[in-house]
Parts: C-alpha cells; sequence; structure tokens
C-alpha cells in the first residue's frame, strides 16, 4: 500500500486533502474505500451511480452519505452544475430557463445538507461559440449571483465559484474582477489554477496575486502542460508545468485553512482509478514536503 501513510505521517496534520469521487469510481463505496486506503479523510462529490448528485433521488445521497460515514469521510463540496450554461436573455423564455437554475440550487442545498457540507461548487455561466465577455454581460451575472447568494444565505451555504475555460470567470484575473464587484461573504471561490491555465494565464504565481485570498473557499489540484501545438492539456501530477508545491505553500502562507480537492482529469488508457491514483502517489509526494 505505498504512501498510505505518507499524509498521516506529515507534521502538517490540518491539511484537508480530498479527490472528487467519481475521479475514482461513481459507485461511492468503491471511493471511499480508495479514500481509506490512502488515508484520507475527505470527499468531493460530483457524479454518484452515474448521474450528477443533483439528478439522483435524495434517498440515493442517503445511501451516499452512510457509505462516507461508515468510513470515517467527509464531503468537503457538493458539486452542482449551477449556471453552467449559457447565459439566457432577460426574455421570457430566458425566465424560464433561469428558474430552473433555481431550482436546480433549491436541490443542491437539500443534498448538501443531507452529506453535511455548507460548500456548493457552482460556475458563472458559459461562453457560447464565438461569445466574448460584455460589461452588460457581467452586470446580468453579477445580478443572478447575488440573488442565488440571498437564496443561499438562510441555510448557511458558501456558494463556490469555479473558473472554468470557456466561462465568463475562467482564470485568476477574471474571479478577482467578479468578487470586486459581488461582495457577498458567502461567495467565493473554488480556485482552479490549472483551469486558469487554458484561459493563457500564468496562474501561479501570476493569476494567484490577484486573488484574495479570505475568498477562496475550496481549491482543486492537478497539472497542465502545453502540447506541441501549445495547447494546454491536463497531465499526471509531477509529470506536468504546474507548481503545485508553490501554490499550496503561498497558499498556507496567507492563512489559508479550507479545503483541497485532487481533481485528475488527466485520462491513462488504464482508466479512472489508475489515473487519480497515479496523481494521488505524485500529489502526496508535494505534499511530503510541505
Amino acid at each position: 500500500m505505498p504512501l498510505a501513510g505518507g499524509l498521516r505521517a506529515l507534521p502538517l496534520s490540518g491539511f484537508k486533502l480530498g479527490v472528487t469521487s467519481d475521479e475514482i469510481d461513481d459507485d461511492p463505496l468503491v471511493a471511499a474505500e480508495f479514500l481509506r486506503r490512502y488515508g484520507l479523510s475527505w470527499v468531493e462529490v460530483r457524479n454518484i451511480w452515474g448521474p450528477y448528485n443533483t439528478d439522483q433521488p435524495v434517498e440515493k445521497v442517503r445511501q451516499a452519505q452512510a457509505i462516507f460515514d461508515q468510513r470515517g469521510i467527509r464531503v468537503s463540496v457538493l458539486d452542482t452544475g449551477f449556471f453552467k450554461i449559457a447565459l439566457p436573455p432577460d426574455t421570457p423564455e430566458g425566465r424560464r430557463i433561469i428558474e430552473a437554475q433555481w431550482k436546480l440550487l433549491d436541490a443542491a442545498m437539500e443534498r448538501a445538507t443531507v452529506f453535511g457540507t455548507r460548500k456548493i461548487r457552482i460556475f458563472t455561466f458559459m461562453l457560447g461559440p464565438g461569445e466574448k465577455p460584455s460589461a452588460r454581460g457581467y452586470e446580468r451575472i453579477d445580478e443572478l449571483l447575488r440573488e442565488a447568494a440571498r437564496r443561499a444565505r438562510p441555510g448557511g451555504f458558501l456558494l463556490v465559484v469555479e473558473d472554468i475555460g470557456g466561462g465568463h470567470v475562467s482564470n485568476g484575473a477574471e474571479s478577482a474582477e467578479l468578487l470586486k464587484r459581488v461582495k457577498d461573504d458567502n461567495v467565493g471561490l473554488a480556485w482552479d489554477p490549472n483551469n486558469a491555465s487554458e484561459s493563457g494565464e500564468q496562474p501561479f504565481p501570476a493569476g494567484y496575486r490577484m486573488l484574495d485570498p479570505a475568498r477562496i473557499f475550496h481549491v482543486h489540484l492537478r497539472d497542465f502542460r502545453h502540447n506541441a501545438a501549445g495547447k494546454v492539456e491536463w497531465a499526471a501530477v509531477g509529470q506536468g508545468e504546474f507548481d503545485n508545491l508553490g501554490q499550496i505553500r503561498a497558499l498556507l502562507k496567507d492563512g489559508y485553512k479550507e479545503t483541497f480537492t485532487l481533481e485528475t482529469h488527466w485520462r491513462d488508457p488504464r482508466g479512472a482509478m489508475y489515473s487519480t491514483e497515479t496523481s494521488l502517489k505524485g500529489l502526496l509526494k508535494v505534499v511530503d514536503q510541505l
């Protein structure tokens, strides 16, 4: 069981490292057993038994939570596809689309409660083909995000915005500007520096330096490299270009005490579990240097 005790041996006992569940396996039991094998006690939940958690009946969510709870695993973040759509126009049809998104948020809050987490991963709308960000678009996004924050506040939920390639908020610079405009204290970032690289940004140190560390609620870790055509592609941790050690050290120096998730995305032909295990071994080597 290589490296299985590596995390427990760390002097930094408060390092809250987990893995996105379905990047191991969409069966929560298989994912949970993997996490325990590596001494990890956190998981970020996206798909369970196939569908997105928000598309599963609440009873299935309770079954997944029982599996995690029995093995001492805590859910760090509930992943959703909330606002991971093109920005609808402010028309009757657009308002119907947004109404469906509010129902999705309601489903997410119900499932987050079952999983015992306050953090709900969301987005800030995707760009359509050929679409460019605009001041008018950001104004509408800000308005909708503030409304989402208002709806989430009574339950004590934190809306964790992930920067993503192809989105209106795709990197550190755009994330920083968003949070200057949207000041609600239950809105923060799922900082994904590797996603930020897809926009051409140098995510660390340049992109990270633009951010307010206090508004980072969660962090995704993996690795990337540029191929011969100069395009970003995912890599196993330790086999790419990203400075995971520097980024984690900077976060800790800035007082970050929240959760981290390995979200591999890199895929070896031998499958998701092999890919995640390979990246996890690389990441644990990084963590051992903290």
